[in-house]
């Protein structure tokens, strides 16, 4: 078993990641619906990966941007539940220093690109209900792929400083961070020297990412509610509405657990650390697994890409 002790040190170059303080006897068990979550994230995107590469009527816009999605939740995933499940299985809770960082900047990089990619799928039903006899000469393939890339910079470039702020402060009392992988906060918390400035800017990212991209889906939703409720016929109404449910589940997905983690996280004291802990863990586990099984079952074009391709393997 590995000493939580403090130990005197000032460049550390290794941390070690606690786990779920309070659950470590739990952590055996904890580990089995973490991976089995994993499994499901690896393999429903990577399905919906081949299916839109393999099938040409999945070449569209909206079907692209879910390709960047699922890319975008195998990195997410990947970051966190092979490290995750080696500490929780064989008591590997060793870090390198740079490897924390690393793995840090991913998590919140990628957590950033997905929100813009959440705006970008919400661009693309706009366009295909208020739009829809422009929506091809709009959203062309270049078009998608300078969105994507937008979505792509903008993460990275604003959690770029986040390893760097955490790199420059001296860490002379404990190389232990209580939580299950290198959240940014968990970790620049140990250092001895004022981390006002990362905490600052990481709740400046934060509102920024989110309240812009949670303004625009909401105003884009606005403006299909308005299209949708000039339709002359209800069945016309429900038929349209019907486009946008798996891109609304998946917001939720997204959204709801990030802002309740955050909010838990920032400004309530008395809720206890292995229960931040479990909510951060979910909001980077469930909206890898739950992405495919949404537009799996949702999307009729996936649907029936799906049920041809296991039927001819099957046949």
């Amino acid at each position: 078993m590995i000493d939580f002790n403090s130990t005197a040190f000032t460049n550390p170059s290794t941390f070690f990641l606690m786990g779920i303080p309070g659950l470590e006897y739990l952590h055996i068990w904890i580990a089995i619906p973490f991976c089995s979550m994993y499994i499901v994230a690896l393999m429903g995107n990577i399905l919906i990966l081949f299916i839109i590469k393999t099938e040409t009527v999945l070449h569209e816009p909206m079907f692209y941007f879910l390709s960047m999605l699922a890319i975008t939740d195998l990195i997410l995933s990947t970051s966190t539940l092979p490290k995750m499940l080696g500490m929780f299985w064989f008591n590997y809770h060793e870090i390198g220093f740079h490897a924390c960082l690393t793995q840090m900047f991913f998590i919140h990089a990628f957590s950033g690109v997905e929100s813009g990619l959440l705006v970008a799928m919400a661009l693309d039903r706009y366009v295909a209900i208020c739009n829809p006899l422009r929506h091809t000469s709009i959203l062309t393939n270049t078009v998608v792929a300078q969105v994507g890339i937008v979505a792509l910079l903008r993460g990275l470039v604003l959690m770029t400083p986040h390893p760097f702020l955490v790199r420059r402060w001296p860490y002379c009392q404990s190389n232990v961070v209580p939580h299950t992988y290198c959240e940014h906060m968990a970790v620049v918390k140990l250092a001895c020297a004022d981390i006002s400035i990362n905490s600052l800017y990481s709740l400046a990212v934060i509102v920024l990412i989110v309240g812009t991209d949670v303004t625009c889906i909401s105003l884009s939703y606005v403006q299909i509610l308005r299209t949708v409720f000039n339709l002359p016929s209800n069945d016309a109404r429900l038929k349209t509405l019907s486009t946008c449910g798996s891109h609304v589940c998946v917001i939720l997905t997204f959204y709801i657990p990030a802002l309740f983690s955050f909010l838990t996280h920032r400004f309530s004291k008395h809720i206890p650390r292995h229960t931040h802990i479990l909510l951060a863990n979910m909001y980077l586990l469930v909206p890898p697994m739950l992405n495919p099984i949404i537009y799996g079952v949702r999307t009729r074009q996936i649907r029936e890409c799906v049920q041809q391709l296991f039927m001819t393997k099957i046949s």
